[in-house]
């Protein structure tokens, strides 16, 4: 656990000596809180009481974020890195890549918290959604997205390792492919047979399903849940295991090299 907290206490001293770097954190979670807590009022009033658009729209956009944001936590710890060509020094050390890969979460989920403490208190505050409409759903909700944040972010930093520091662009865009899929704030039946294949092996597009199912009346499908968990943790497994073999695989090769200190400028 030293160790991890090591690469932590890296990443806060990162953020102390630079506070601006806490800006982009919450200013797009703000403003895309913002932005569709308006158009949710706005239909909401067009639409009258027949709809809660404050809870599909606003609720399905938080619950999306709150992914995103997860993520991001762990591939711009990865990233920091990257940029100062520090990572070649930290496996100079003992640190094994498990206890890199734990600290990078560890990292990711107190960093994110600040976004995701702006969000719930502009969504709270200003356009009034409660979580309490999700009713015992809301746990498994956020514990599937959690995990599913937390497997995308490994599985970014895994493609950077592999293909170099110019990949890091293949990964800020992977929320905004995958949100499709997963009906982020439509039904699953809207799409096409191969798009619905895909968005059913997506552990977050039952969370959206069920998020429809609890505001529609019908109640949660646990079933769905339950699968949904299942893949999350298959998918978890899975991206510290590529992780792990891109790691191994870049130490056999030379591939490592690209991120010393000596290759800057």
């Amino acid at each position: 656990m030293t160790r991890v907290w090591a690469i932590v206490l890296r990443q806060f001293y990162l953020l102390r000596g630079s506070p601006v770097r806490l800006l982009p954190m919450i200013a797009w979670v703000a403003i895309d809180i913002v932005l569709w807590g308006f158009l949710s009022r706005y239909l909401t009033a067009v639409a009258g009481e027949r709809f809660n658009f404050t809870a599909a729209l606003l609720g399905a956009v938080l619950l999306w974020d709150f992914l995103t944001r997860i993520m991001q936590g762990v591939t711009t710890a990865f990233f920091e890195d990257v940029w100062s060509r520090n990572f070649l020094n930290l496996f100079a050390t003992p640190l094994t890549v498990l206890e890199y890969l734990a600290g990078l979460v560890v990292t990711g989920v107190l960093t994110s918290l600040l976004g995701i403490a702006a969000m719930l208190v502009l969504a709270t505050f200003v356009f009034h959604l409660s979580f309490l409409v999700y009713g015992a759903a809301l746990a498994p909700f956020v514990l599937v997205l959690f995990v599913s944040g937390i497997t995308l972010g490994v599985l970014g930093t895994a493609i950077v390792l592999r293909f170099g520091p110019a990949s890091e662009w293949l990964i800020w865009p992977i929320p905004s492919v995958i949100s499709p899929f997963v009906g982020v704030f439509y039904p699953l039946s809207t799409l096409p047979v191969w798009m619905q294949a895909i968005g059913r092996a997506l552990p977050p597009s039952y969370v959206f399903q069920n998020m429809r199912r609890i505001l529609a009346g019908q109640g949660a499908d646990w079933d769905g849940l339950a699968i949904a968990g299942g893949l999350a943790a298959i998918y978890f497994v899975l991206a510290f295991t590529v992780f792990a073999w891109v790691y191994r695989y870049a130490m056999r090769t030379g591939l490592i090299a690209r991120y010393s200190a000596e290759t800057a400028g």
